[in-house]
């Protein structure tokens, strides 16, 4: 059957015809991006992306949301929008819908696309394993993190909120780091330091290390500089952060039973060259007494182009035996 395949985040929405059968994606037609700041509801920008199409929408959507799914009233974050379940079939015209968290579509998303979809980055080779419990994360705005349990029956998407548990400093520099997130936050979780925003905490702390004065720069710029290799300070924070990732991906597979790994996000899959040659691999292993175990652990990158709505069309697919 097909379906609409929906991924909503704070600026882009994001529109897909989906295929699905067997409970799996079959296929996942070309996307269709829109600005969120141009479209004033999920609504408006259903009808809009209809009229791409030039053809009456399928009735029934798979829609992933950038938001914590419960209650009457879901308010997205850093998108005005509101979204109010009772209301999806009526306002989308639809007979059967599903309604995930963003990352828990990209939870799905790892369960269900195939092994050609991944690249290796730490750990033995071969696919991930079809029993147990894989760890997902993937750093963004924030630090997305889910469970993907698999197992014979098939799998099942755990949504956590794992990007927030405390940062545990490995060194002396990390120490600095944590003292200088300490002047804005009480509590300082692991997505102040493995989330796109985090790149300007690294480096401003790197600078005040080397005694080097540093005009104040946003993370989008700075994050420029480092992946194009035009200021070694930004540099230097883009190694920090890899560290840091290794570290805090090699954390959360422990809690979760150290069985395999998936980094992922849009940040993640810009960092796929830097994170080879990076201490991440390193930083996943040091583990103490559990070094051992960690390096049989294998780490995988996720490289489709479009996980969420890939995901959202993967999570209508499971809950209703499509």
């Amino acid at each position: 059957m097909k379906l609409v395949a929906v991924d909503i985040g704070g600026t882009h929405a994001r529109f897909a015809i989906a295929e699905v059968a067997g409970g799996r994606v079959v296929a996942l037609g070309e996307p269709v991006t829109l600005k969120t700041a141009e479209h004033g509801s999920l609504q408006l920008a259903w009808e809009a992306f209809a009229v791409t199409q030039g053809c009456t929408l399928p009735r029934a959507a798979g829609i992933a949301v950038a938001a914590p799914i419960g209650g009457d009233v879901i308010k997205l974050s850093n998108n005005p929008w509101i979204l109010r379940p009772a209301l999806i079939e009526e306002r989308l015209n639809v007979d059967s819908w599903t309604l995930v968290n963003d990352f828990g579509a990209i939870g799905h998303a790892v369960a269900q696309v195939p092994d050609s979809d991944f690249i290796h980055l730490c750990g033995p080779e071969g696919p991930l394993p079809d029993r147990g419990m894989i760890t997902v994360c993937g750093p963004g705005t924030g630090l997305g993190v889910a469970g993907v349990l698999r197992h014979a029956g098939g799998y099942h998407v755990v949504e956590t909120e794992g990007g927030h548990v405390d940062f545990a400093p490995l060194d002396k520099i990390e120490d600095a780091l944590l003292q200088h997130l300490r002047k804005t936050f009480t509590r300082v979780s692991v997505e102040r330091i493995v989330a796109g925003p985090a790149i300007v905490a690294i480096y401003e702390t790197l600078a005040a290390l080397q005694g080097t004065p540093v005009a104040r720069m946003d993370d989008k710029t700075i994050w420029a500089k480092a992946l194009d290799g035009s200021d070694s300070l930004a540099t230097a924070a883009l190694d920090r952060f890899c560290l840091a990732l290794g570290a805090v991906a090699g954390d959360l597979a422990l809690s979760h039973g150290p069985k395999g790994v998936v980094i992922a996000g849009g940040l993640g899959l810009r960092l796929k060259d830097h994170l080879l040659r990076s201490g991440f691999g390193e930083r996943f292993v040091a583990k103490g007494r559990f070094r051992n175990l960690m390096a049989g652990v294998p780490v995988k990158l996720i490289t489709h182009p479009q996980p969420g709505l890939y995901g959202a069309a993967a999570a209508y697919a499971q809950e209703h035996d499509a």
